[in-house]
This record gives structure tokens, C-alpha cells and sequence, in this order.
């Protein structure tokens, strides 16, 4: 109990981490320096305003200084973070693969959230994955040639893809961002996660597209970021996909 109260905590203050980067990275700034600040006054957060989740709450969602309106997303990021450290911590419990796999799903909230803001997935998170991925695998229940093969696969199915698309339409959908993601998401789950996630994004993603373009009164070539569905995707793997794989061929076996 002490352990999970530990690890909820953590991805707390993890998550407000993640809030810095998914401002700052596709601006260009450092997450390092300087200090938080108010992104409306630019005045510098106190470490009593900075507590995750609960100084929103007690500032009721706005700036001490010039009443400025804070999204919502920062406790929603802080919150996710949390969430997942505690599900990985059930899945793995206090172990490497738990480290590493919170690592890579902190990546993928970045990432998701980049991608809805700006439509971009900065290299310096996805090739850095595949780098990182790929000196880590050595302690994940993935060998080193599932991984090389899911990076091959995550990044050579979505080139065909994105150029068979563009083949048939002579308009670009998919951009390398997301390439470089699968590719990402290889090296961490293999080339069995590949193919699940690609499946998992593409249904999830043509529900959600369809429902936001009818809501929005939008063509059909309205822009999706294709990125935080690939996320979604790799993270049901993560926690569910084998049984869900076993579950889907004992339906298709024949009687």
C-alpha cells in the first residue's frame, strides 16, 4: 500500500514534468530553465502554487498573480501520469520493466499531446525512444530481434501506407512523425505490438474522426493527428493486448 501511494506520487510530480515538456519542446524552449512560470504574465510559480493537481484545485484553475484562466489539462496530465504509474506498478510491480515502461508511456502522453496541440511528434522523443528502446531491451519480455523487427515493421508499414494514400488520393496523410512513432513503439512492445496497434489506432481513430467530423460540420480531409490514437493503441497492448489477441482467434476457431 505504502508502494502505491509512493508510485501515485510520483507520476504526480512526473506528470507535472511532462506538463513543462509538452509546452516548451515545440516552442523550442528548455525544459530545464527556467522555472515554471505563468504562460499569461510570465511570473515565476511558487513551489506552494506548483503541487500537482491540488494547487489547481485550491487556486480554482486560474493565476495567483493576474487571475489568468490555467487549462485543465495540466491536472489532467498530472492525473494520467499518476494513473499509469499505478497500472504499470500493478502490471510489473517495483521492477526495471516497470521503470522503463512508464518511461516509454511518458513519452507517448508527450507525444500525444504535442500532436493535438501542433500536429508534430518532435524527433528528439520519437528517435530518442527507438535509441533508448533499444539499449533498454535487454530487462523487457521483448528480444532484441522482435524489436529490430518491430522497428522495421512500425516504420516500413506506415511509409507504405502514407505513400499508397497518397498514391491513390495525390494528397499526403500521414506524416513522418508518425513513422518515426511506430517505429518507436516497435523497439518497446515488437513487431506483434506493431501490428496491434496499427489495427487498434486505425478502428479507434475512424470512430473518433467520424463522430468530431460530424459534430464539427467538417469534410472528410479534415486533419486528425493520427499520433495519440498510435499511443492509445500501444498502451492497450501493453496491459491487455495478448489476451485480447488470444480472445479474438478462440472467437475464429471453428467449432
Amino acid at each position: 500500500m505504502i508502494a502505491a501511494a509512493a508510485v501515485v506520487l510520483l507520476g504526480l510530480f512526473i506528470g507535472s514534468f511532462l506538463n513543462v515538456c509538452i509546452y516548451r519542446i515545440p516552442r523550442s524552449e528548455s525544459i530545464v530553465w527556467p522555472g515554471s512560470r505563468c504562460t499569461a504574465c510570465g511570473t515565476p510559480i511558487k513551489p506552494w502554487d506548483n503541487i500537482p493537481v491540488v494547487s489547481y484545485l485550491l487556486l480554482w484553475g486560474k493565476c495567483r498573480h493576474c487571475q489568468a484562466r490555467i487549462t485543465p489539462r495540466y491536472p489532467l496530465v498530472e492525473t494520467l501520469s499518476a494513473l499509469l504509474a499505478l497500472a504499470l506498478y500493478a502490471r510489473f510491480g517495483l521492477s526495471a520493466v516497470f521503470l522503463i515502461y512508464y518511461l516509454f508511456a511518458c513519452a507517448l502522453i508527450v507525444i500525444t499531446f504535442i500532436d493535438l496541440d501542433f500536429q508534430i511528434i518532435p524527433d528528439r522523443i520519437s528517435l530518442g525512444g527507438i535509441v533508448l528502446g533499444l539499449a533498454l531491451v535487454y530487462w523487457l519480455p521483448v528480444t532484441y530481434k522482435d524489436a529490430l523487427i518491430g522497428l522495421a515493421v512500425g516504420a516500413g508499414s506506415l511509409i507504405l501506407i502514407i505513400y499508397g494514400y497518397y498514391f491513390l488520393t495525390k494528397r499526403q496523410g500521414m506524416g513522418g512523425g508518425d513513422v518515426k512513432l511506430l517505429g518507436m513503439i516497435g523497439v518497446f512492445i515488437g513487431w506483434q505490438g506493431v501490428a496491434f496497434t496499427i489495427f487498434t489506432a486505425s478502428l479507434i481513430g475512424s470512430v473518433v474522426g467520424l463522430a468530431w467530423i460530424a459534430v464539427q460540420g467538417k469534410d472528410m480531409k479534415a486533419a486528425i493527428p493520427f499520433g495519440p490514437f498510435l499511443s492509445l493503441g500501444a498502451l492497450i497492448y501493453l496491459f491487455w493486448g495478448k489476451a485480447l489477441i488470444a480472445w479474438y482467434f478462440m472467437l475464429m476457431r471453428p467449432y
